[in-house]
């Protein structure tokens, strides 16, 4: 049981909303297209996305341990890492070799997905398996060079709900990247607000991510932005691509996301108070996540 507790913390389990959320609403809002539904490619999607971002999380573990993690005593329970390397319960090899498993997995997903006639996938998969790995591993480590913010919007918005909807409407169509505005623009809140405790230990590590690069006090300024992005897109993609004004419901997480924005230019990102607005960062994107899948989902229910 203490074993399986460590992989669960060193997999970061809770963390896959983050990716299957969107797929999730891809698929609700490609049922309401369709009025048809292929479980085993939707199935196939699910685990495939959820070993990359398994291998991911875990490649990213790996490589800051050669770098920040070390330095970082500014970590929280939704920030630094999974922390099973440094804590001395799993080694830097064995976490690595969990993350090629990961991927592999992701791999095979995409192979299963092409056998059944997904032939896009062979595209849109590679640039996810691309994501997952050049976003942490050297030499390239887009997470230093001020790229891995928009990697992780990209791989967790738009491509991914459009790689979703192509596989379940067979459809390479513009809304498919659409879908993906408003969590990618709060999954990369997410990723935004965390590298705040982490601010110090990267510069020191040359971990140059952005938020090292602009400050404090500027980062602050785009995490409002980010926070904002995903209500006003609700908008856009009822005006522009013709959603469901069920959407709306996404709203229901404005509350948490002015909270957040109104603390994080007070509270210093050493205190403990800062957890607080890592955590109303992560209910925004999960109270959002919700909204969008149940009332696409309710809109095709009642198409």
């Amino acid at each position: 049981m203490a074993m399986f507790a460590i992989y669960l913390k060193a997999f970061r389990l809770p963390f896959l909303t983050g990716s299957l959320m969107p797929v999730f609403m891809a698929a609700a809002y490609a049922y309401g297209q369709t009025r048809t539904f292929d479980f085993k490619a939707f199935l196939l999607t699910v685990l495939g996305v959820a070993a990359l971002h398994s291998g991911g999380n875990l490649l990213n573990d790996y490589y800051d341990s050669l770098g920040s993690d070390p330095l970082n005593v500014r970590f929280t329970p939704f920030s630094g890492g999974s922390r099973v390397i440094q804590d001395g319960e799993l080694s830097a090899a064995t976490v690595r070799l969990l993350a090629y498993i990961c991927l592999g997995v992701g791999v095979v997903c995409g192979a299963g997905l092409i056998y059944l006639g997904k032939y896009w996938v062979a595209l849109i998969g590679l640039l996810g398996l691309g994501a997952a790995y050049l976003y942490s591993a050297a030499p390239v480590q887009l997470m230093s060079l001020g790229l891995g913010e928009a990697t992780i919007f990209l791989a967790f918005g738009p491509i991914l709900t459009w790689g979703a909807h192509y596989v379940l409407t067979d459809s390479l169509a513009p809304v498919g990247l659409a879908l993906g505005l408003p969590l990618g623009f709060l999954i990369t809140a997410i990723l935004w607000i965390n590298e705040f405790p982490d601010v110090e230990a990267d510069a020191a590590a040359g971990k140059n991510q952005l938020v090292v690069r602009l400050g404090l006090k500027r980062a602050a300024w785009v995490y409002a932005g980010l926070m904002s992005a995903p209500f006003l897109s609700l908008f856009a993609l009822m005006e522009g691509f013709g959603l469901p004004p069920h959407i709306l419901a996404g709203l229901a997480a404005l509350p948490l996301a002015v909270r957040a924005i109104r603390a994080v230019r007070r509270t210093a990102p050493g205190s403990p108070e800062f957890v607080s607005i890592q955590a109303l960062t992560i209910q925004t994107h999960v109270v959002m996540g919700l909204a969008l899948n149940l009332s696409l989902l309710y809109a095709a229910l009642r198409h």
